[in-house]
């Protein structure tokens, strides 16, 4: 019992590592606690727009535990574009510390969900990514694109960057964003 108590205080943690996304209507940006809860209900509101069948409970569990290595790394925006392979190392040796507070059956499942989804070949890490992206997209098109100004990020990283996760996860959810983030660019919501 302690181990778990342990480990669930720990991941308290995750409340206090900021993003550069503000939640809609408020001054402050938003949490990466709050952005896999936000997931894993966007994941279960998507569930009947997936490609094919997923067991909706493992994509929740992959979406709860994809972040929890930002507690020691803190976020990076989904937009940068290098340094991705030593922050993925940084993450991969946070997540076997905390995920080491649990007795081993429930650390090692636990880190099986985190490097499902950091792989991204099941059906279910793959829909996972698609709503790990799209949440800050979506927040983005209703801040007037905050975080895009803010950070100078261009419709064509966006695109690069979230555009073939989404689709290949769920390619509704990227038909409905595609006409979305054209028309946040005639409104010039993206950064230089």
């Amino acid at each position: 019992m302690q181990q778990i108590v342990d480990f669930i205080l720990e991941l308290d943690k995750l409340k206090s590592v900021t993003r550069k996304t503000r939640p809609l209507g408020l001054d402050r940006y938003e949490n990466s606690a709050e952005h896999s809860w936000q997931l894993a209900l966007l994941a279960t509101s998507l569930a009947p727009y997936a490609p094919a069948p997923v067991d909706v409970d493992r994509v929740v569990a992959m979406l709860l535990v994809h972040d929890i290595g930002e507690i020691d790394t803190g976020d990076t925006i989904v937009y940068a574009e290098h340094g991705w392979a030593e922050r993925k190392a940084a993450e991969r040796a946070a997540v076997e510390r905390i995920f080491g507070l649990l007795p081993d059956a429930q650390a090692q499942r636990f880190l099986a969900l985190w490097q499902e989804f950091e792989d991204a070949e099941s059906a279910e890490a793959r829909f996972a990514h698609a709503a790990d992206r799209a949440i800050p997209v979506l927040l983005n098109l209703n801040n007037e694109g905050q975080s895009w100004r803010e950070n100078g990020i261009s419709y064509e990283r966006v695109v690069a960057r979230v555009g073939p996760p989404i689709q290949a996860g769920c390619p509704a959810l990227w038909n409905y964003l595609e006409i979305r983030l054209a028309d946040a660019r005639g409104q010039g919501w993206f950064g230089a």
